[in-house]
């Protein structure tokens, strides 16, 4: 005794001693060496029995517990029969009589180490542990810390990790399920009696504000239902004890429901406590009652003498607990909330427990009514805002998961009334007290919208009906969220919505929150097409006058104009104004696709009034440039007008598509009108494109002009005076030249009108020849600077930089013009290539001048690839083998090594186009590249894989990898020389076979990769071989199949063992079910056997187990199942046995 209270006193001390602030790490080091040679001495626990019973000390505590947590779960197997019963005998004797005076992680620690004795040894060896947890429950002294066991019983059984074989983890789900409901019956009674206990009976008279519940709106659910009566009962007032114990049973209820599956044994009893308790959250009474002997308290139970109160432990006080505090009451409404969600998150639900659903949705919208109930003294929005923030988000949560995941269930009960429902979900909706809260129900009415609008498409009969009976929502639902973005009705919230800072997707808050409101307005549109429009056109209209009004305001003194508008409530005014006419140009644009198509000609003048009102707007913001006015608030104002500018040519562009189809169905006295729009439309842009006006201006007429002339294209555009001022400004080398993002577009622009072909017109009268002389000056007018470079640059570094200038200014503008002919008639792609013949040329010889300096070289390859991608043809066979060759030549092992080492560089992004341009190479059909083929292999497997073999470089190793299989996959005969027929037919012996070494190099190359961490280059390359085998049939070819095949099964085997690639088992069992079907006798006879005997860490009887168990089935499914039993039961076992003391005998 006496030596074990040493040795208590020196693990006190050590413990002090490694927690206090001046221990070094060298002296941490030590004494955690020391502990972990005590834990590891045999009868260890003996000791640790003796400090947990006789220590204060919660180190110690702590320590003797991951002493006994390690011995469970890592050497149970090795510990003598006799040694086990004690310590299952002593433990939850300690529990009962440490739980109350340990801290609570020590109790539930200690809890956890007998729940994980259960888990190895229930029912056979430790017959009564479940027993003795649901004993603990039914006593009222010990009921919370059965609880506590039994959650952690929940946790650790029903979903344990993988310390256990597959058999043992199936059987404690079956046991488990064997004891549902007798548990869920326990908890059931738990809860009603608290809350009978604690309710208020029904002789006290009725509070006023409880009870008189008005169920006017749902009153039809409640129809003669026991329901009515029992939500609209007064609430319980629960002491804390009480409260604790209720909190503890919903925690188990919610773990309990996330894995049993939905079924009778859940009862509408269950159900109608947990809901009775969801109440908490959603009730505002805040002021803490404060009871004094002779006060009357305000929910009309009267405190004049003194009663005893039965606490939960058993003893009995006299005297009235104090009622909870807010926060106590709303963790029980979320409490109660996670039960309901986990509930309604399960799709899968049996026909017996459809109408308990029902059931559930029926009180969870009495909640919903109370949430959103107004009366005198709180607005919904006040109520709303009173509330707890994680109740409401667990509510949403709830409404969210009702409309995804059972809305079709439900939606034609008749006792279910929807139109009802989604009148309090738009209450809901509207009073959210956060742009978070406002965001996530939008988010469900999407869901709704959505919903809608595939039923009504696959039921065309009844279209009206059911549009009918959802219009008065929708209608509503449109009104308020248009009136939700507009500063005139909601000035103070939106004034806190972030303009400034960009989100992940380059978004600021406010653009985030017109995006999702736009979203909901445009779904609306598609099924209520006029209704929208006439919903929003005239609010447009409104604003538009207020706008096209300013005009009047302008004053010009000599050469400055400024907007005389300057007492502060109608600056004030014109900013809310402006806002709103820039959301809801956004929103007309957004609605642009519900114009065309088939309702193309239906909804005609709606449009045209629309593009008529565009174009005016448009020119009138150009001819009287607002943009550069001054103004009384400049910081304000000047924004703004250039905003509704911008807006109103970035919607004028949406509707691009809307005057294609107009040009294509033009005839008689509509073409002037489509004249007409179009004339104004370049007269509102052209003006516009000249360096001195604001980007954002500049680059929204860029854009619309680009649409003009590639998506409408319309033969006369040419022609018109705006089109020819921007030419001129283009090719005149003496204007200023427009910043580079708007150079590219008026290029592009330019360019368009040239070489796209007009709609409408046979191939006769596209008047080619004058548009490739046009074309062909308008390049050589673009590259005058870059073409002279060819005789100027010095051979030897280093240039001036104004070349390099000229070259980053020129390539990209090529670029994208070759982009955007890319997928355009070969007559478009040929004129183009003769406008830039001499720029490629060009490119070429400076190409080796240039190879030192990686940034320049990345914009040429950049170029070279966008060419391969679009012009090859036009290139001609002579031309690219020479671009080809001199590249091949330029990359020496030395410069790729050199680029590939600097991850992320310049350098680094010209491998990777230089690879990417050879992937175009050798997907080309037809024999004019296959010369190439060997040397493309060997600088693929020669100089490039072994450079990034042992590195991550993560980029270049996707191209590489990219191009090895597009070599297989193209050049498929280059290695195999018979056809896939023959193999069928005569039996896969007959492979004949060519360039065998490179062929089992890049195999080998695929299969190092599944060695490294990278997760993404490992399941490209899984999928590479799975669609070689699908196309080529490579896992049957009889080299791979002999000495390669079993290699592969065995690496993917490996990674699955090593939990390294988790997120990918599905693709990687697939590939080996692949792998093993092209001979499953072969598979189950010989590669199984061998790679049994291989794996370390396991015993002969275990290896004998894991070969019985992987079932000799041919199907996917079963496979699947085999493989992940293997992978289970084989870690499980090294597990076990890594953790045997030596010299441990197993019987």
């Amino acid at each position: 005794m006496a030596s074990e209270e040493a040795s208590l006193h020196g693990l006190e001390n050590l413990m002090t001693e490694f927690f206090h602030t001046c221990t070094t790490n060298e002296r941490k080091r030590e004494i955690e060496e020391l502990l972990n040679n005590f834990a590891q001495q045999t009868g260890a626990w003996r000791h640790c029995l003796f400090f947990l019973s006789h220590t204060q000390n919660e180190y110690v505590m702590m320590y003797s517990l991951t002493v006994f947590e390690n011995l469970v779960n890592r050497m149970w197997i090795g510990v003598a029969s006799q040694d086990k019963m004690e310590i299952r005998s002593c433990l939850p004797k300690l529990l009962l009589t440490q739980h109350k005076s340990v801290p609570y992680f020590i109790r539930n620690k200690l809890c956890k180490v007998i729940v994980d004795i259960g888990r190895q040894d229930w029912p056979m060896f430790y017959h009564d542990f479940f027993t003795n947890t649901l004993q603990l429950i039914q006593t009222p002294a010990l009921a919370a810390l059965g609880l506590i066991m039994l959650k952690t019983t929940s946790e650790e059984l029903a979903c344990p990790r993988e310390d256990l074989s597959v058999a043992r983890k199936d059987e404690l789900r079956k046991l488990l399920m064997e004891q549902v409901s007798t548990v869920l019956g326990l908890l059931t009674g738990i809860l009603e009696t608290y809350w009978d206990k604690h309710s208020i009976t029904a002789s006290t008279p009725p509070p006023s504000p409880t009870s008189g519940e008005s169920l006017e709106l749902l009153g039809s659910l409640f129809q003669g239902s026991q329901y009515s009566k029992l939500l609209c009962q007064p609430m319980a007032s629960l002491d804390s004890d009480s409260h604790q114990l209720c909190c503890l049973v919903l925690e188990c209820l919610a773990h309990l429901f996330s894995w049993i599956p939905l079924s009778t044994s859940i009862t509408p009893t269950l159900l109608a406590s947990i809901f009775h308790f969801a109440r908490f959250g959603c009730d505002l009474r805040t002021k803490a009652k404060t009871f004094i002997a002779n006060s009357s308290s305000s929910n009309g139970q009267h405190h004049h003498h003194h009663h005893p109160i039965t606490t939960s432990n058993g003893g009995s006080r006299t005297g009235q607990p104090a009622e909870m505090t807010k926060a106590e009451r709303a963790r029980l409404g979320v409490l109660a909330m996670t039960c309901v969600n986990e509930l309604v998150s399960k799709n899968c639900v049996p026909m017996d427990f459809e109408e308990y659903l029902l059931r559930m949705f029926q009180q969870t919208f009495f909640l919903l009514q109370r949430l959103t109930r107004e009366n005198n003294a709180h607005t919904v929005k006040n109520r709303l805002q009173e509330l707890d923030e994680s109740y409401l988000e667990k509510f949403t949560d709830f409404l969210r998961l009702f409309v995804g995941v059972h809305l079709r269930r439900i939606e034609s009960s008749p006792q279910f009334p929807i139109v009802e429902f989604l009148a309090l979900l738009f209450k809901y909706t509207f009073n959210q007290p956060t742009h978070e809260g406002y965001f996530a129900c939008l988010d469900i009415w999407s869901v709704f919208l959505d919903y809608l609008t595939t039923k009504i498409k696959s039921r065309l009969a009844d279209r009206e009906s059911v549009l009918n009976r959802y219009k008065d929502a929708l209608v509503l639902l449109l009104r308020e969220v248009l009136n939700r973005i507009q500063f005139r009705y909601n000035q103070a919230q939106l004034e806190e919505l972030d303009d400034e800072t960009l989100d992940d997707d380059q978004q600021t808050e406010w653009q985030e929150y017109l995006r999702q409101s736009l979203e909901v307005v445009a779904k609306v549109m598609e099924l209520l097409p006029s209704h929208a429009f006439t919903t929003l056109f005239p609010v447009l209209q409104e604003n538009l006058d207020v706008y096209m009004g300013l005009q009047q305001f302008i004053v010009t003194t000599g050469t400055s104009r400024r907007l005389n508008i300057s007492a502060e409530n109608d600056c004030r005014r014109l900013h809310c104004s402006l806002r709103d006419l820039s959301s809801q140009l956004q929103a007309v644009g957004r609605l642009a696709e519900h114009f065309i198509g088939e309702i193309f000609a239906a909804r005609f003048n709606d449009a045209l009034a629309v593009v008529e009102r565009l174009v005016e707007v448009t020119c009138y913001g150009s001819q009287t440039s607002l943009y550069d006015l001054e103004t009384a608030v400049p910081s304000v104002l000047k924004p703004d007008l250039i905003d509704v500018h911008a807006q109103a040519l970035a919607a004028l562009q949406a509707y691009s598509h809307w005057l294609a189809q107009f040009y294509s169905e033009v005839h008689g006295q509509s073409q002037s009108q489509f004249i007409n729009l179009i004339t104004s439309a370049i007269d509102a842009c052209s003006p516009l494109i000249t360096a001195k006006v604001p980007e954002k201006l500049l680059l929204s007429s860029c854009h619309l002009m680009v649409s003009l002339t590639s998506t409408v294209r319309p033969v006369f555009l040419v022609t018109l005076p705006g089109v020819r001022n921007i030419f001129n400004l283009i090719t005149d080398n003496q204007a200023r030249r427009l910043p580079q993002e708007a150079h590219m577009l008026v290029c592009r622009a330019l360019s368009n009108t040239l070489l796209l072909p007009w709609p409408n017109l046979p191939e006769s009268e596209q008047q080619w020849q004058s548009r490739s002389s046009n074309h062909a000056s308008l390049l050589a007018a673009l590259t005058r600077e870059y073409r002279i470079l060819r005789g100027t640059v010095n051979v030897t570094p280093p240039q001036p930089d104004n070349v390099k200038l000229v070259i980053q200014q020129t390539l990209p503008v090529l670029r994208d013009i070759v982009d955007s002919i890319s997928g355009e008639s070969t007559k478009s792609r040929q004129i183009c290539y003769q406008s830039l013949q001499e720029s490629v040329q060009v490119s070429l010889s400076l190409f080796p001048v240039f190879i030192q300096q990686p940034d320049v070289t990345d914009e040429m390859l950049a170029f070279f690839l966008t060419l391969f991608q679009a012009l090859r043809v036009q290139m001609g066979v002579a031309f690219t083998g020479q671009i080809i060759h001199t590249f091949l030549s330029m990359f020496t092992r030395e410069q790729l090594a050199a680029s590939i080492l600097q991850e992320g560089s310049a350098g680094c992004r010209v491998v990777q186009k230089f690879l990417k341009i050879l992937q175009v190479v050798v997907q080309e059909p037809g024999q004019a590249f296959k010369p190439f083929l060997p040397s493309i292999l060997a600088l693929c497997m020669e100089q490039v894989y072994p450079v990034v073999a042992e590195r991550s470089s993560p980029d270049v190793k996707a191209e590489m990898f990219e191009l090895l299989y597009q070599i297989l996959h193209q050049n498929w005969r280059y290695f195999f020389k018979t056809s896939v027929l023959t193999t069928v037919q005569k039996g896969a012996s007959e492979d004949v076979m060519e360039n065998e070494a490179q062929f089992t190099a890049a195999m080998q190359a695929f299969g190092q990769s599944f060695l490294q961490p990278d997760i993404h280059i490992f399941k490209q390359n899984v999928s590479y071989l799975e669609s070689l085998n699908s196309k080529h049939k490579l896992y049957h070819r009889k080299l791979f199949r002999t000495s390669m095949l079993f290699h592969f099964i065995n690496v993917l085997l490996q990674v699955l063992l090593h939990k390294s690639h988790d997120l990918l088992q599905e693709e990687i069992t697939l590939a080996i079910y692949n792998m093993a079907s092209v001979d499953f006798d072969t598979f189950y006879s010989a590669f199984m056997p061998e790679f049994l005997n291989s794996c370390q860490g396991v015993d002969t009887n275990q290896r004998a187990v894991l070969a019985r168990n992987f079932k000799l089935e041919r199907d996917l499914p079963s496979f699947t199942q085999s493989v992940q039993r293997l992978v289970n039961d084989l870690r499980y076992y090294r597990l076990c046995n890594s953790s045997l003391p030596t010299g441990t005998i197993k019987l």
